[in-house]
């Protein structure tokens, strides 16, 4: 297994990565949870969330991680969790099996039936929509322990997502990754950011045009941008 260099960024471990073969040699053979760091989480004052990234993975998504990173003397590429899970899916299909919860039954029903066509060697050993109800978690953590998949896929947004895989970490070792509407795009039920955006750290302002009622969470990239210039991180 690979160890990387990390850095404590507003009191949350951020491990760095020059390459997506360095981020896939490094959870190769790992139990925990993979955690997306971008400027709105990396700015949250939240103790629980705070203790979970740091006893986990927690991995330069946002370009505002990757800002941080350097403002420490560290260099990072920036790697989307939107792209590496099915980098993840490439290098792992032969060898790894996979558990898939996000979206709805449209969406969850679609982005299987997606993943069988691009990768029909994929060792699928279930899936099933985000909409949890009272002890569906339990029923899932029994699952787990009788179908013993490797890696387990959870796109229901954040933090939802990362509290929920700490319950199921604690029941069931596993690599879990965090995939917030992943599976929206994948199954093309939403569109993704024009490359040109994304090329450029530029996601975020895309998404603001989109859905202009995200300002008040876009606004935390600004304030952790002065945070990084003043070096209060």
């Amino acid at each position: 297994m690979e160890e990387r260099v990390s850095k404590f960024i507003n009191k949350k471990r951020v491990f760095a990565f020059e390459s997506k073969q360095q981020l896939l040699n490094f959870v190769d053979q790992k139990k925990g949870i993979l955690i997306a760091l971008n400027a709105e989480k990396l700015n949250k004052n939240d103790l629980a969330l705070d203790s979970l990234i740091n006893d986990n993975y927690g991995y330069p998504d946002g370009i505002g991680a990757v800002w941080a990173l350097k403002r420490k003397g560290i260099n990072s590429i920036k790697i989307p969790g939107a792209e590496f899970w099915l980098d993840i899916i490439e290098r792992f299909k032969e060898e790894k099996s996979f558990y898939f919860i996000g979206g709805t039954e449209f969406v969850i029903t679609q982005t299987i039936k997606k993943l069988q066509t691009q990768f029909p060697e994929l060792k699928i050993k279930g899936f099933r929509n985000g909409y949890l109800e009272q002890g569906d978690s339990e029923v899932l953590k029994k699952t787990f322990k009788k179908k013993k998949p490797d890696i387990v896929f959870v796109a229901m947004g954040s933090p939802r997502q990362e509290f929920l895989m700490a319950q199921f970490l604690e029941a069931y070792p596993a690599l879990y990754m965090g995939l917030g509407g992943s599976f929206d795009v994948f199954s093309g039920t939403k569109k993704r950011a024009p490359k040109f955006f994304i090329k450029f750290g530029l996601e975020w302002f895309y998404r603001l045009l989109k859905e202009p009622t995200r300002i008040t969470r876009q606004l935390n990239l600004v304030k952790f941008f002065f945070k990084i210039i003043f070096d209060k991180l």
